[in-house]
């Protein structure tokens, strides 16, 4: 397959529960697939889980920009927390990655970070600057020649699904009033079945080692009815925000 994807996360574990589906199954059906991963340093216990995680959904080698996980400043000692980088800093460090690995494709967390988790909102507003700026020859000069990737998605959760399994995932309906993660389903753009690679999914994320069991994403999906954690770990949602480049590419 002539296609090259690029998926940004800010956290070790975020390329499994968001992404993980879509890259396993892009992997094997031969394009080429990487992951830069926004927090924690090289050496982490989470770096490491990070590396075995890739490798099960044939996503390369870690690229770490090293900032400090928000809330974990063992994350990466003596760094700064991502959410505090000046953004020229940040947006320059991913543009380096995207000329590297020049994709077709870039796949980052929607406006709300997918979850509203604060380095989350961060990735996005640092992928989408970097996407833009990675095609301008007078823009980052020192990160190498420009790309223009052929279009971006934004990974999200249908808003009628958030509140069918919200009662299952957190013991108690929404709040009134209470901030939901997702979108409207008529901003869905792209639906993928990954249910092929849900085992695969579900194993790289459980590689993640340090976050099973702690109250982590992985630990909520466990708990939940079968048939409700079949259907979040077999199903990945997007809204495709932007065209690029020269010829549209699209997943389907």
């Amino acid at each position: 397959m002539d296609l090259s994807l690029l998926c940004v996360h800010a956290h070790p574990d975020d390329e499994s529960i968001w992404t993980g589906g879509t890259l396993a199954r892009y992997a094997d059906e031969g394009a080429r697939t990487a992951v830069v991963t926004c927090t924690w340093a090289e050496g982490t216990n989470r770096a490491g889980e990070l590396e075995r995680a890739l490798d099960l959904l044939g996503a390369g080698k870690p690229r770490l920009l090293g900032y400090a996980d928000a809330g974990k400043p063992e994350s990466a000692p003596g760094r700064p927390r991502f959410v505090d980088v000046p953004l020229d800093e940040a947006v320059g460090l991913l543009v380096e990655h995207i000329r590297s690995v020049r994709p077709d494709v870039v796949l980052t967390f929607d406006g709300y970070g997918s979850s509203g988790h604060a380095d989350h909102v961060h990735v996005h507003r640092v992928t989408m600057a970097a996407v833009e700026a990675a095609g301008y020859d007078q823009l980052y000069p020192e990160a190498g020649d420009p790309w223009r990737p052929r279009a971006l998605y934004l990974s999200t959760l249908p808003r009628s699904v958030v509140e069918s399994q919200w009662e299952s995932v957190f013991g108690a309906p929404p709040a009134p009033g209470q901030t939901l993660p997702g979108v409207p389903d008529d901003q869905i753009t792209t639906h993928l079945d990954v249910s092929p690679w849900a085992e695969r999914k579900w194993a790289a994320m459980h590689a993640h080692e340090s976050e099973v069991g702690r109250g982590a994403s992985m630990t909520m999906l466990t708990a939940l009815p079968e048939q409700a954690r079949a259907q979040l770990l077999s199903n990945e949602w997007y809204r495709r925000v932007a065209y690029t480049g020269p010829q549209e590419r699209t997943l389907s």
